[in-house]
């Protein structure tokens, strides 16, 4: 946070949101959070105690997570919180539940813990997942001190020299003046179906060798990212259109990280969203022509040139003189409109986190990672993707009752010779 903000306190720093984070505080409500957990699994029992004492020690260092949010004339911004740190608390919820900050001490995340999982949960204002990856495993680094003294001199005592501090705007500093809406927002297939009570939602985690996915992915000639889209995209097409030709397209919204692109390492959001689109123009489409269509979509999409243009065609506007003087109840409304446009044309997400690699001395004592995402308009249905040594997980989240789409999709896995271990949060069997 480099601004220093002009107000009854002087002393105390202010940010503004990136372009991508000034969305989320105009949408989120309760049934809507805008809150996503990425998680850690150890090999023994959280020790809640001590993990307070941990992310006491971790926070100070990072200014995306040490603030709270406040209303300005033209836009949201972001101010120092010197309040304590937040109570970290067994979990007793289902995950992603909207953040009152409120009753979290001004705080835009909470930390919780069950069994030998440690879970941080996150408003998307705040940052994406790969922000919200360093801040967890830096506590779960601290953590493993604390209940291992016993390492003593074998681990670094303070964060790890990889460890990313940087709270630039990358939006700002790689955008491109003068560029074009280059998307369309055609309207898309929803998923509909019977609801369950609002804030509770269904957990599906299933495990596979990544030797196995590769494998079988390498065998169709795309990669596991792309398999695993048009799967998923196949699930729908067979269970939910039952093989129909549908005039909406099946899309998935693929968040993508543009850290790799712009030599980037902000702490702060920096990703754009592609879609998958499958037109099912007629019935029966094979397994391999859904595949076959839902990855030349992403490949046309998934390059620096076209994910440039997205993201400065957003900042272009955010820059523009005229809209930057307009007070901010007027951008609201306008934020809601586009927001509403642009929900429509989605019918679920895929966010695939990548291989999420720990310091050495650390990786003993975890077993895994996995993220789940909120619902938000119109998808009732979303999947996250999270790579850890030799296993991958796939991460359903759904606030509807019915499961056949996830099932028809481990299913196909299955068939493709995949071992697959199943974990749910028991809500389809209440």
């Amino acid at each position: 946070m480099k601004h220093k903000r002009r107000s009854r306190n002087h002393n105390l720093k202010w940010d503004k949101l990136d372009n991508t984070a000034q969305l989320f505080p105009v949408i989120a409500r309760e049934g809507m959070s805008n809150v996503y957990r990425v998680a850690v699994r150890l090999k023994e029992p959280v020790d809640g105690t001590i993990l307070q004492v941990a992310m006491e020690k971790v926070l100070p260092h990072f200014d995306v997570f040490r603030c709270t949010m406040r209303i300005g004339i033209f836009w949201y911004y972001f101010e120092e919180n010197v309040n304590p740190a937040p109570k970290v608390k067994e979990e007793h919820t289902y995950p992603c539940m909207f953040i009152n900050p409120y009753s979290n001490n001004n705080y835009l995340f909470r930390l919780s813990y069950y069994g030998n999982r440690i879970n941080l949960e996150v408003f998307h204002a705040l940052t994406d997942g790969n922000g919200a990856l360093t801040f967890l495993k830096e506590i779960t680094y601290e953590y493993i001190r604390l209940k291992h003294p016993e390492l003593g001199s074998t681990v670094r005592n303070s964060l790890e020299v990889e460890t990313s501090l940087d709270t630039s705007d990358s939006y700002i500093s790689n955008y491109k003046k003068k560029q074009k809406k280059t998307y369309k927002t055609q309207r898309a297939v929803m998923i509909k179906g019977d609801k369950l009570p609002i804030n509770q939602f269904a957990i599906v985690h299933g495990t596979v060798f990544i030797d196995e996915i590769k494998a079988v992915a390498k065998a169709y000639g795309v990669t596991i990212n792309q398999y695993i889209v048009g799967a998923y995209t196949w699930a729908i097409y067979r269970s939910y259109l039952n093989g129909r030709r549908s005039e909406k397209p099946i899309t998935t919204a693929v968040p993508v990280n543009l850290r790799p692109y712009f030599a980037s390492d902000t702490n702060k959001n920096f990703f754009v969203v592609v879609s998958a689109v499958f037109v099912p123009e007629k019935d029966n489409y094979t397994f391999e022509e859904v595949l076959e269509i839902t990855t030349k979509s992403l490949k046309e999409q998934i390059n620096k040139e076209n994910l440039e243009k997205l993201f400065s065609y957003n900042v272009s506007n955010e820059m523009n003189i005229v809209l930057r003087a307009v007070p901010l109840f007027l951008k609201r409304i306008a934020i809601r409109q586009v927001f509403n446009a642009s929900a429509k044309a989605n019918t679920t997400t895929v966010t695939n986190l990548g291989v999420i690699k720990t310091a050495d001395s650390y990786s003993d004592y975890i077993n895994g990672f996995e993220a789940v995402l909120s619902m938000s308009k119109g998808q009732n249905i979303k999947m996250t993707v999270t790579s850890f040594k030799d296993k991958l997980t796939m991460t359903f989240s759904s606030s509807l009752r019915e499961s056949e789409i996830q099932k028809t999709f481990f299913r196909k896995l299955s068939e493709d010779k995949m071992n697959i271990t199943i974990e749910t949060n028991g809500v389809y069997y209440e």
